[in-house]
């Protein structure tokens, strides 16, 4: 046997079809981080407001609530593979028909296409994460804190390839226009579905025939409060993070000309992507933050109460040094190791809840209570995605970041109502 053959034979049960749905989530996530940069900075450099900027983003939220209760019965009825390519071939045609858009078109024709378009890629991107999320919960191996390992290894790589998307988006833009950038990405895109279809190894469940739509909803409560809290932890991330940082850090570094809207796009890209890329380094690294190996699941369900009532104070904080000092220099330096901080915090919380979705649900219910749970989470996206552009216009960045701080709150108390002792006897179940 060669040295290359054994190492394959001694992987663990699950390991390639794990690096297969891996490989792939990450070629989505490039190109999902890249698209969102382009929109926003090329749809602002064309005068729409912020609240016409969140509009962009609003059917893209809405679908991930629709596909994300309907993708987990789909995947249990026709299997994971199934939903994983179903979303890959989705982002390439709405790449494809963002191509189509046409400069002469009014706002109001330009923002209901470039909606429409943005609502498939939500769909495509929730039927890939719904897939490789609940790919874990059965590749992972079972010995203590092998599921929050393998968890974190996929969910913070993902956040960081994203952030790398951010820059990669914001870097096209300004190099080779908006166009050849989304043409580009489909191109690539294409190929690695190709590859990626080619290579599958087995593994997967293949689905089940007498899997009913509505087992998607959950009778553990668990499962319930955790998506609830999931809604308020993600609006709170979104309600700064989609417009309200991105248009104030372009107000305060560009002046309008073409050079300065270059250097304004380079800096915004490079903190949005640091920022993604920090929170998935820390999300990875969670399991041993939280000496995930040594500690019983029910003290991690502790740990999530805690993590997030940390995590409120920050964005108050922060929105009281913009209102007081007012936007400068000394105020954007501020924000950014503010949300720097915030950022690393999150992504603790986030993946602990991604931890306890997978520890609380069963293999014959993973994809529908992962399914449930990532409705939630797309919720919480639009919810705020709405309120992000809407409080930047009605208050600024400082209103955003209250805004935040509140929701924060609210996923505290949905966090609080999860229980060790139902956590325990869901996992024996």
């Amino acid at each position: 046997m060669s040295a290359t053959s054994k190492k394959v034979a001694e992987r663990p049960d699950g390991l390639s079809a794990y690096i297969a749905v891996t490989a792939a989530y990450w070629a989505f996530m490039l190109t999902d981080g890249a698209l969102r940069m382009l929109v926003l900075l090329h749809f602002h450099t064309l005068g729409f407001s912020p609240v016409q900027l969140a509009y962009l983003f609003i059917l893209y939220e809405l679908a991930g609530v629709v596909t994300n209760l309907a993708a987990g019965w789909i995947a249990a009825r026709f299997g994971l593979t199934s939903t994983l390519y179903a979303g890959l071939v989705i982002q390439i045609g709405a790449l494809a028909a963002l191509t189509q858009l046409d400069p002469g078109w009014s706002v109001t024709a330009s923002v209901v296409f470039v909606m429409a378009v943005q609502g498939a890629s939500g769909v495509a991107k929730d039927l890939a994460k719904m897939s490789s999320k609940s790919a874990v919960k059965v590749l992972a191996p079972k010995e203590t804190g092998g599921l929050f390992r393998w968890v974190a290894v996929l969910t913070g790589s993902k956040n960081a390839v994203k952030g790398l998307g951010f820059l990669l988006g914001a870097a096209l833009l300004a190099l080779a226009g908006f166009q050849a950038a989304v043409i580009g990405m489909g191109v690539v895109l294409a190929m690695i579905l190709i590859a990626v279809a080619w290579k599958m190894p087995g593994g997967l469940p293949k689905g089940r025939k007498e899997a009913k739509f509505r087992e998607v909803f959950s009778d553990n409560p668990n499962v319930n409060w955790l998506s609830a809290a999931r809604v308020f932890l993600f609006g709170a991330r979104d309600v700064w993070f989609v417009v309200g940082i991105p248009i104030y850090f372009y107000a305060v570094l560009s002046d309008g000309s073409e050079a300065g809207n270059r250097s304004a796009f380079f800096v915004i890209g490079t903190f949005m992507a640091v920022w993604t890329i920090l929170y998935g380094a820390v999300q990875a690294f969670a399991p041993r933050l939280l000496r995930a190996k040594d500690r019983p699941e029910s003290e991690l369900v502790t740990a999530a109460r805690g993590w997030v009532a940390a995590l409120v104070a920050i964005p108050a904080l922060l929105a009281v040094v913009v209102w007081v000092r007012g936007e400068s220099v000394e105020t954007t330096t501020g924000l950014i190791v503010g949300l720097l901080i915030f950022g690393a915090i999150f992504a603790v919380n986030s993946s602990l809840h991604s931890y306890l979705i997978l520890a609380f649900t069963s293999g014959a219910r993973v994809t529908m209570d992962v399914g449930f749970y990532y409705m939630a989470n797309a919720a919480g996206r639009l919810l705020g995605t709405l309120l992000s552009g809407l409080t930047y216009q009605l208050g600024g960045v400082g209103a955003c970041l209250m805004t935040a701080s509140v929701m924060l709150a609210l996923s505290a108390v949905g966090a609080a109502r999860l229980s060790p002792e139902r956590s325990g006897q869901a996992a024996t179940a």
